[in-house]
């Protein structure tokens, strides 16, 4: 899929676990997991706003695009 998830990346450098952030933005640990993995179909706006938010970073730092 060209669409890369750097979620994993974005939280390590801000030192937040998976079961925090999960918290903070208010959905669960397995959703969490399956955006961290790559697996999610699709994410909501309002999701990724929380995400950036929490992480204090752009969409372009979470979610990537590469050709294949």
């Amino acid at each position: 899929m060209p669409i890369i998830v750097n979620l994993d990346v974005m939280m390590a450098k801000r030192k937040i676990s998976s079961t925090e952030l999960a918290e903070k933005i208010g959905i669960t640990s397995a959703n969490l997991s399956i955006l961290k993995t790559g697996k999610a179909k699709a994410v909501r706006f309002s999701t990724l706003e929380r995400i950036c938010e929490e992480l204090d970073c752009q969409p372009g730092d979470v979610l990537e695009f590469r050709k294949e």
